[in-house]
């Protein structure tokens, strides 16, 4: 009688098992997804804004320096843009890139090491100018389209929509989701120093007391 109950037992066990294990067959998709991981993952999409400006004596002149101003103001340039330039092959011009570097800085932007690949080369007396634009997004989310009962154990079709959907939209620097950032120290220490100085040498709000307000006037 003991042997009999410990075998019934066993296939309890067993026949809870496998109604707990993963199902689903065919490819992996929102509403078919036995994994723990999310299909919902941040897309980065890249645009390249390209301008030529004419060089004169390895400067740029003033005329094309105001095109350049017109041209940002017109791609509403900004944070998290960058701005990159690709001269002639085997002509740098260190003082041109200087005086789109004063341009950029109006806008609070400094200039990147390296242009992207683009279709064309550079012709000669010119430099070309180059502002790229990121944006990440998680398309499809969010899911609505999951039954609330369902035939197979499977992750909710919305797993991984809120998280990812908020870090796409809350990071700097969208291509940092693509490639990342290089494994080096330089500057951290300076930022976070600057940080905590100015946590303790800030004044704190409390401070300044509440403000004055008069009840009496014309307002009763």
């Amino acid at each position: 009688m003991h042997r009999l109950t410990i075998l019934a037992a066993t296939a309890a066990l067993a026949v809870g098992a496998s109604a707990c294990a993963p199902t689903s067959t065919g490819s992996l998709t929102a509403l078919n997804n036995p994994s723990l991981s999310s299909v919902h993952q941040p897309v980065v999409q890249r645009t390249d804004f390209v301008l030529d400006l004419a060089t004169s004596g390895g400067r740029v002149p003033a005329g094309e320096l105001d095109r350049l101003d017109a041209w940002l103001a017109s791609i509403d340039v900004g944070y998290g843009d960058r701005i990159s330039i690709d001269e002639p092959r085997g002509y740098p011009m260190p003082d041109a890139r200087a005086d789109v570097a004063g341009v950029a800085a109006d806008y609070g932007l400094l200039l990147h090491d390296g242009a992207p690949v683009l279709s064309g080369v550079v012709p000669a007396g010119s430099i070309r100018v180059v502002a790229t634009r990121a944006t990440a997004s998680v398309p499809g989310c969010p899911v609505w389209q999951q039954d609330g009962v369902m035939p197979s154990v499977n992750t909710s079709a919305n797993y991984g929509c809120a998280t990812n959907s908020n870090l796409a939209a809350m990071i700097a620097d969208p291509q940092d989701l693509v490639h990342g950032r290089d494994a080096t120290t330089a500057g951290s220490a300076t930022t976070a120093g600057r940080a905590i100085r100015t946590y303790r040498e800030r004044e704190p709000t409390g401070r300044q007391g509440l403000p004055a307000t008069s009840t009496t006037g014309d307002n009763q």
